[in-house]
């Protein structure tokens, strides 16, 4: 298994690649060479190393490219954040690197970027995956994961475990404080934050949001992957799904919620390799 990790820069792999104005060139990771091309996007508070596991799972039949998006991971830190500048930053890499018309699969936030990029610019993709997301405005502000995040003192943090019981005062679930401390990290100059938690306080209404190009819809294979305990998506948005995919399929994970390919990772791979099988 083949594994390596990028900064695309503003000229691409190539030297042939202008990205285009306001996009921003993403880190990534690659996993396998062969095969046709994955591209899997993670959610919000996420990174590239979420989908670690599955990328390496698929890496043996797909080349699978793994993406931080902008304000998350190792991608840079910009104030614009909103699904257009996104789907333009994704466009860019896979322009940078010669990717024709990838499966696009994405997570939550992501999963608005896949949907967003497919309505937008239909002829570069083969299919795309969205998994526990819909095409509708959700209430969530996560004020109280921001707001625990930032109320941690990073100049007198002395540990990571020290963050954590700092944290639990606003986040009880010990699994939700363990997936956002990945994003803490120690360098030279101390602690920091991968996220950039001030722009995404600022666009919680974009990332929650989801804006439509007028007129805009796509009949090529869609599936939404989603669990049946999840809140996310519910019968009542199944119309909203059909009349921007008309052809879309969902495929439902069993006992899991939110985070179905960490909850129920077999019935998610059923699910997901359905798909890629059938674009």
């Amino acid at each position: 298994m083949f594994f390596v990790s990028f900064v695309v820069n503003c000229h691409g792999l190539n030297g042939k690649v202008t990205f285009r104005p306001m996009s921003v060139p993403l880190h990534y990771r690659e996993y396998g060479t062969d095969g046709p091309a994955v591209v899997l996007l993670h959610g919000l508070f996420g990174s590239s190393a979420n989908w670690g596991s599955i990328a390496r799972e698929l890496s043996s039949d797909y080349r699978v490219i793994v993406p931080d998006l902008r304000n998350h991971g190792q991608s840079p830190h910009v104030q614009a954040m909103d699904y257009p500048g996104m789907a333009g930053d994704l466009l860019a890499l896979l322009d940078a690197l010669d990717l024709e018309r990838p499966a696009l699969v994405g997570h939550s936030m992501g999963g608005k970027v896949v949907m967003r990029f497919v309505l937008e610019t239909p002829e570069r993709t083969a299919g795309i995956a969205v998994v526990d997301i819909t095409p509708v405005a959700y209430a969530h502000d996560f004020s109280v994961i921001l707001d625990g995040l930032e109320s941690i003192d990073l100049d007198g943090l002395k540990d990571r475990s020290q963050a954590d019981r700092e944290l639990s005062a606003r986040v009880p679930e010990a699994g939700v404080r363990a997936f956002l401390l990945q994003n803490l990290v120690r360098d030279a100059d101390g602690w920091q934050w991968r996220l950039n938690l001030p722009v995404l306080r600022s666009a919680m209404r974009d990332i929650t949001g989801f804006e439509v190009p007028p007129g805009a819809a796509w009949s090529g294979p869609a599936c939404f992957i989603h669990g049946d305990r999840s809140h996310y998506v519910l019968p009542a948005y199944e119309s909203r799904i059909h009349a921007l995919f008309p052809d879309a399929m969902l495929c439902t994970v069993h006992d899991a919620g939110h985070w179905v390919y960490a909850e129920q990772r077999a019935g998610f791979m059923t699910c997901l390799h359905r798909f890629l099988q059938n674009v």
